[in-house]
C-alpha cells in the first residue's frame, strides 16, 4: 500500500524523514530482476493476511511555528485484502487541519481499494535506477519512478527498496495529478517498515502551501512505535 495522500495532502516536510546515511554509486543491476522480486514482495505472506489495528499520531505546523496548528489521533483498521477504514479520536486546534488530515485518509483509505492500479509496480511506472545506498544500516536499491499515466494515487519520485527483503522502505514525491487548486507544490515522504511480520506504512511526512494560508508542514507517527500492531477485534 503505497498509495493515497497524493490528492489532498498538505504537509509534509520535504522529505525530513531519516535521511539514508552513505551512498556509493554503482552499475547497474538487473533492473528486471529486482522489480519483479520487489513485486513479487508485495503478494500476502499469512502474516500478512491477518487484520491489524494501529493508531496514528499526525501533527500539522504552519509556517515556521513549533507548536502544531493541529494535532489529530486516528485509528487505522485493515481487513486484507483491500479494506481500510480510520476513525478519528481525537482532535485538537484548528479545524482546517483536521479537515486536510480527514481528506488524507479518506485519500488513503480509497487508494486502498485501488490495489492493483495504484501499486508501485511496472503496469503503474517506468523505473530508472540510480544508486545503491544505505538507509541507515540496511543497503537499498534507489529507484527513480515515473508514472504512466496522470493519476491522484501515483507519485512521481524515488523508492528505497530493501535489498534483502525487496520491500520499499521508502518513497519520496509529487503528485502526478495536480492536486486542488488550494493546494500547491506538495511533497510526500512515506516509511514502511516491518512489525509482527507485517510490512506497514509507519510515518507520513509531507510539505505544502494552501493558497491564501502560507506554507504548512505534516507529521504523522504510528504510536507506540512501530513495535506490535494490535489485532483487529473480531
Amino acid at each position: 500500500m503505497f498509495w493515497f495522500l497524493v490528492p489532498v495532502l498538505l504537509a509534509a516536510l520535504p522529505l525530513l524523514s531519516q535521511a539514508p546515511s552513505s551512498t556509493a554509486e554503482i552499475k547497474s543491476p538487473d533492473l528486471d530482476s529486482i522489480l519483479e522480486r520487489m513485486e513479487d514482495a508485495e503478494h500476502p505472506t499469512p502474516a500478512q493476511s491477518r487484520p491489524y489495528q494501529l493508531t496514528r499520531h499526525y501533527k500539522m505546523f504552519m509556517g515556521a511555528d513549533r507548536q502544531p496548528t493541529s494535532d489529530v489521533m486516528a485509528r487505522i483498521d485493515f481487513v486484507p485484502p483491500a479494506t481500510e477504514t480510520y476513525t478519528i479520536t481525537q482532535s485538537k486546534g484548528n479545524s482546517w487541519g483536521e479537515k486536510i488530515i480527514r481528506d488524507l485518509l479518506i485519500s488513503e483509505t480509497a487508494s486502498a481499494r485501488q490495489e492493483n492500479s495504484s501499486a508501485i509496480s511496472r503496469a503503474n511506472y517506468d523505473f530508472v535506477f540510480l544508486r545503491q545506498q544505505n538507509f541507515g544500516d540496511a543497503p537499498e536499491y534507489v529507484f527513480a519512478i515515473f508514472p504512466k499515466r496522470k493519476d491522484k494515487y501515483l507519485l512521481r519520485g524515488q523508492i528505497w527498496v530493501d535489498k534483502s527483503s525487496f520491500r520499499i522502505r521508502q518513497i519520496q514525491g509529487v503528485p502526478a495529478e495536480s492536486p486542488p487548486f488550494w493546494l500547491t507544490d506538495l511533497h510526500i515522504t512515506f516509511q514502511y517498515a516491518q512489525v509482527d511480520g507485517i510490512w506497514v506504512l509507519v510515518t507520513v511526512d509531507g510539505l505544502a502551501k494552501v493558497r491564501f494560508l502560507g506554507q504548512f508542514t505534516l507529521t504523522g507517527v504510528n504510536i507506540p512505535p512501530p513495535e506490535s500492531l494490535s489485532p483487529q477485534p473480531n
